[in-house]
Formats: structure tokens, sequence, C-alpha cells
């Protein structure tokens, strides 16, 4: 769409010089005035896209522990580490591509993330060993690090103010369209019956739907190929003639049959680029409920399809599993029934309702109320998993805990966008992702480790931590309507 862009803008020669401050137009101004249509639908298809690639990438991984138990010998320790690599490599990969968004532009970036995160998915389709499995999910991790954060930071350089909370709440939406699709996915795949095998080499249907999942995040790289370089970054880096370029080119996507000249171009206002002192205070909050909010939701989450699986087994709930195999299930424990991926094809779907209620509502209530009120009320309905003693019970207190959450991490995903200044969002986005990643790690190991002797110390862990994240959360600054910075 926007490929072979000019460093000079020819039809308006004179947006190369800089006018006083008192005379130039905000870009909050311009982000107005190019309006918003068929480049903004596109934008939000191809990054919604990118971003359920990394849904996918990362949640598969659940999906994949029932039926790779027998083949790849796994403990629940071993188990806890599976869910963890793709975090592992999350927070090595955030800060660095997060950084490298931020000095050399966020296109190239989403490029190349995106590309490794395909790569790394597929060669490890072909492991054989726990370990090498292991690594290969860990490289995929770094690519998934660097496409996350600059995902959003460079969608929201696009959008005005008047529309961006809802827009990144839509953008965010995406996540819950990657689940269905890991969900969905996984139901029509993993219980076929398919395999190939030679001397020592296995390649059956777990295998092929994770080769399936790569899809999105290598068609996402190529189109990326087409697309402009934030206009935003292009300012901050004083690259105003390409700039002004990306801008004209969006006004005619935006504007058919209007002339190009209508579009101002004398309008170039310097940025800030020094923090202001509210930022180190912000960071720190953000940095807490991050941890907070994915220790909880990732601890827990990914751990669903594996307490469904011995609810199916064994019947009873999550935490009070029965202790004699069920009567109406297969005596071979490596067998998995399709029951398992149509719960969790549910409870991907619960997070439709967390969806629109956030597209509808966080312009008008605003980001922190959603986000306080999210975690607090996702943390109480975990405290009530571990009461639950029978598996319908246990499903749909599952749907709500996934349905709630969404809307937090929705609400999150605005005010990280929102909050810090331009020179240093994707920066500041990788950091705040990789102490998440951290924190997930950390969540699924714990899982790991006490899910079947002591199920109650996690989930009441999971309770308080997400519900003291919603209390300080409080202490944010409610950023909507605000300018970009």
């Amino acid at each position: 769409m926007f490929r072979g862009q000019k460093r000079k803008c020819k039809q308006f020669p004179e947006a190369e010089r800089l006018l006083p401050e008192s005379k130039q137009v905000n870009y909050e101004d311009l982000t107005a005035k190019i309006g918003y249509g068929r480049f903004h639908y596109c934008l939000l298809a191809l990054c919604g896209w990118a971003l359920s690639s990394d849904a996918i990438e990362i949640l598969s991984i659940s999906f994949i522990l029932p039926p790779a138990t027998c083949e790849l010998s796994l403990s629940d320790s071993s188990k806890g580490w599976l869910n963890s690599a793709v975090f592992l490599g999350m927070m090595l990969g955030g800060y660095i591509w997060g950084t490298l968004a931020d000095m050399q532009g966020r296109r190239s970036v989403l490029m190349f993330s995106l590309s490794l995160n395909s790569l790394g998915g597929l060669m490890s389709t072909f492991a054989q060993s726990f370990w090498l499995f292991l690594l290969l999910r860990i490289v995929s991790g770094i690519g998934v690090g660097g496409s996350m954060p600059v995902i959003f930071s460079y969608f929201t350089e696009f959008q005005s103010k008047q529309r961006r909370g809802a827009m990144i709440s839509f953008l965010a939406t995406f996540w819950m369209c990657g689940n269905i699709i890991a969900a969905a996915l996984a139901w029509i795949v993993i219980p076929r019956k398919f395999e190939v095998s030679s001397g020592g080499f296995q390649y059956n249907t777990w295998r092929l739907y994770l080769a399936l999942c790569i899809i999105p995040s290598f068609t996402s790289a190529v189109m990326f190929i087409f697309m402009p370089e934030s206009p935003r970054y292009l300012i901050e880096k004083h690259r105003n003639a390409e700039a002004l370029t990306v801008l004209q080119k969006i006004y005619k996507l935006n504007n058919k049959g209007r002339e190009a000249e209508e579009f101002p171009c004398q309008f170039f206002s310097k940025t800030k680029l020094l923090m202001k002192p509210p930022l180190l205070t912000n960071m720190s909050i953000m940095i807490i409920i991050f941890f907070t909010l994915s220790f909880g939701y990732y601890g827990l989450f990914m751990w669903f399809p594996e307490l469904f699986q011995r609810i199916e087994k064994y019947g009873g709930s999550a935490c009070h599993p029965g202790s004699k195999l069920r009567v109406n299930s297969t005596v071979d424990p490596c067998t998995v029934s399709s029951d398992l991926y149509f719960k969790g094809f549910l409870t991907a779907v619960s997070n439709l309702p967390g969806n629109i209620f956030t597209i509808l509502f966080i312009d008008r209530l605003g980001r922190t109320p959603l986000l306080a009120s999210s975690m607090m009320l996702s943390g109480l309905s975990v405290f009530f998993i571990w009461f639950l003693k029978t598996e319908v019970h246990s499903l749909i207190m599952a749907c709500v805990f996934s349905g709630i959450s969404v809307v937090g991490f929705n609400a999150l995903d605005v005010l990280c966008a929102e909050i810090f200044p331009t020179h240093s969002r994707s920066t500041a986005s990788g950091i705040l992702t990789g102490i998440g990643r951290i924190a997930a790690i950390l969540g699924n190991l714990a899982f790991g480790s006490l899910v079947t002797s002591h199920c109650a110390v996690p989930m009441l862990l999971v309770a308080i931590l997400l519900s003291g994240g919603g209390l300080i959360s409080l202490k944010l600054p409610n950023t909507k309507n605000q300018d970009l910075l």
C-alpha cells in the first residue's frame, strides 16, 4: 500500500521548513484532519491479525500439553516450563525489540519479530526431544516479545484522541480472536488420526496443529512490507518530509475525490524529549499492575486445558478432582477427548462480552476505573474457583474469569499507549511486557509445582495479587481524551 516512500515532499516543499511554534498545527489536529477511512480499517485488520498471531502462539502450547504428555514424557514441572517458554522468550525479546523500535522504527521491528516468531514456531514442530522443543519455543517467544508491545505503539500513533480509546480496545479484541482460533483449530485438528513416523521421528496432529498456528504471524510479517512507518515516530526523528508524505497518502485514501492540497503542510510541533516527573510514579505503578495481572491470568489460564483434562478423566473440579478413573473415560492416559478442546473453545469465546463492553464504554467510563474493577472482580472469581466441586461449575467460572480479565487487559493496553511519550513509548512497553513475562513464568511454575498437591495455594495467591493490583491501579491517571505525549 505504501511501498517506495519518498524522502522529499515535492508537492509541498514548504513542509520541510519549520514554522515558529505558535503557527504550527498540533499533531492531534492532523490526525483529525486526515479523517478516518479505508487506511485505518486496513491498519486495524493487519495489526489485529498480527496481535491474533501472538495470542495463538502463547495459548497454543496449553492445548498440546495433554496429547504431548506421553510422547515428550512430560511431568507437571516440565509442563510448567513449556507453558513458561514463550514468556521467557518474550521477556528476553521485549526490551530489546522495544528499544530498537524507538531507535530504528516500528515497521521494520514488526516485520523481523513476526518472522522470528513464525520461524521458531515452525522449527519446534519437528523437535523430537523435550529440551529442543522447549528451546525453539523460547526462540518463537523472542519474536512475540517484539511484536506485542510494538503493535500497540504503531497502531496508537495513527489514532486521533477522539477515537483512540475505542480503537485500541477494538484492536485488543483481536487477542480474543486469536484465542478462539487457537481453541477452534485445536478442536478440529488435534483429535484427528494422523501420524508420520520413521525410526525415531514422529509427526502427528498436535505438531501439525502448531505448524498451522504460525500462518498468522508469517502472513502478518509479509503484509507489513507494504505499510508505512509511523508518522509520529518520523516526526520524533525529525524526518518531517517523510512523515508528511505518509500523512498525505493516508489523507488521499481516506478522502477519495478530494484534493490532496487541502491537507495542511506546515504542522510540525516540537515533541517533548525529556520525561516529566510523574512518569517515574506511573512506571512504578504499571510494573506492579503488569506483574500481578500477568501472574494471575497466565498462571491460571494456561492450565485450564490440563485442569479440564483431569476433570474429564476423574470427575470433580479443578481443585477437587476425583480419585478414580471415570467409567465413561478412556483407560489410555495418552488419548485426549475432543470435549476438552470444546471447553477450551467456550473459554475463548467467553472473552467476547468483555471485549464488546470495553469498546463501548472505555471512552465513557475511562481507563483506570475499568482496569481496577476488572482486576478486583477477576480476583474474586478465582477465589470462588477453589470452592467449586463440579465440572459444569468449574467451566462456568473459568469463562467468567476469562471474560472479566480481558476488560483489564484492554484498559491496560490503552493506558500503556497513552501515558508514555513517543520517544520512549515502545521501550517502556517492552520493559513492562518483560515484567509481565517474568510474572507469567513464575505463575506457570507455581501452578506446575503446586496444582496437584496444594491447589488452594496458587489459587489464593492469584486472587490476592489480582485484587491488590486492582486497588493499586486507582493511583494511575485517567488518560481519557488526552493528547499523545
